[in-house]
């Protein structure tokens, strides 16, 4: 008997996807629910997995092609299954036997294993629960030795302890080396990744579209820093989750823009639409490219909700197993480039929303008190805003309302 491996249905505003890659070939045996071709849309990528067991005896689709939903993708021969013993490639496979456990591998750790022959045995994860991550990947095929003439590798992102947000690995754009002393001058050409060319095309819009202008101002962060440290640990117990900053930027943003309901709307043609509740976009940067999950109804959450929310979303960038729902949505949105080490820039907006606030690194920083000059822990905040919606005073004053929540954390906590 032979079935069809149909394109699922896609997510909502999506009309098509592009085949990535394909785990097995032609002649394969596949197991029911094993993962057969990842299909990357302009927001997610998708799982194709076997509806039953069987024999790959037919690919429709290579990899590159353009698909819409219910297009067939391939034949498998199920009548095979009960005829040919099952070979488990190490590889290709969707998850890996280790000591009678499987092993769980995410579409993007699965094809740099079998692009580079790899065994995921011998390397060691730090992702949840030991699971291999990208950046596992990546650092053992760096610590390998290679006797080629071009050296392909990707650095991740080491991330500081006293920052708290969602990082995962650097995207996937490959430095070229070439030998000392080599006349050849390598380069290479790759095809941009459908959401790398999404987030391009939205940021042209929203340059070319909004009249965006940016404010700043800078806050202390002793008294925040000081609470962290006298209750993380508390924290971390209760809730089983760390206590970062993230957290109290969510709580003291959603009190500015309760006090300036303007930057928490949208303009829809000539009508603005004000938001009556609060989902805030928290920026991250992932091995695709640019994403933005969203903390539904964040005024509704509390600190640990807030930050479990977080990890949660941190732990599906680095799986790429975050889903449609996750992005959809958000009326405002918090990008941290602290994390990289910059000190300071000009966000772009997220359409359709009306603002972004910009976060950057802390830096010990001499600063006046009551007359004296002292050291303080500073961080620079932005917020980009689109002119049309909000005036520059609303901009200013939201901005100051943060600084405030922030540099007394009892607003916050007190919600005065």
């Amino acid at each position: 008997m032979s079935i069809e491996v149909l394109v699922p249905n896609l997510p909502e505003s999506v009309s098509d996807a592009t085949l990535v890659s394909w785990h097995k070939k032609v002649g394969d045996f596949v197991k029911k629910n094993e993962a057969l071709i990842d299909l990357e849309t302009d927001k997610v990528v998708l799982e194709v997995t076997a509806q039953e067991s069987g024999v790959l005896s037919q690919i429709l689709k290579e990899n590159g092609a353009i698909v819409t939903a219910g297009e067939v993708l391939a034949i498998l021969n199920t009548k095979s299954a009960e005829e040919i013993a099952p070979i488990e490639p190490i590889t290709p496979s969707a998850t890996i036997k280790v000591n009678d456990d499987e092993m769980p591998l995410s579409p993007s750790v699965r094809r740099l294993i079998h692009e580079n022959g790899l065994n995921p045995v011998d390397i060691s994860g730090t992702g949840k629960s030991g699971r291999l991550t990208k950046a596992d990947i990546i650092e053992h095929l760096n610590k390998s030795p290679s006797t080629d003439t071009l050296v392909i590798k990707n650095e991740s992102t080491v991330v500081p302890d006293k920052v708290s947000t969602i990082v995962v690995a650097d995207p996937i754009a490959p430095s070229i080396e070439s030998t000392t002393g080599s006349s050849i001058r390598p380069e290479q050409r790759v095809a941009m990744t459908r959401l790398r060319a999404k987030v391009a095309e939205r940021l042209l819009q929203a340059q070319q579209n909004a009249a965006m202008l940016t404010t700043f101002n800078e806050v202390n962060m002793q008294n925040v820093i000081d609470l962290r440290n006298q209750y993380k640990d508390r924290f971390e117990k209760k809730h089983g989750v760390k206590l970062g900053f993230m957290s109290f930027f969510v709580k003291a943003s959603i009190e500015a823009l309760k006090h300036f309901p303007a930057i928490n709307a949208s303009i829809d043609g000539s009508d603005i639409i004000y938001h009556g509740y609060y989902d805030l976009g928290i920026a991250v940067s992932t091995p695709r490219g640019l994403i933005v999950p969203v903390l539904h109804d964040a005024d509704q959450l509390d600190f640990a909700g807030i930050e479990k929310s977080i990890a949660s979303y941190g732990e599906k960038a680095r799986a790429g197993t975050l889903s449609y729902d996750d992005l959809k949505g958000g009326t405002f949105t918090i990008t941290n480039g602290g994390v990289f080490g910059s000190m300071l820039s000009t966000p772009i907006l997220n359409p359709p929303q009306c603002a972004i606030l910009g976060m950057h690194a802390i830096k010990e920083r001499a600063v006046v008190e009551n007359g004296q000059i002292v050291i303080r822990p500073i961080m620079y905040l932005a917020l980009s805003y689109d002119h049309r919606l909000v005036d520059g005073r609303e901009a200013v004053q939201f901005l100051v309302t943060i600084k405030e929540c922030l540099e007394s954390p009892a607003h916050l906590l007190l919600n005065i």
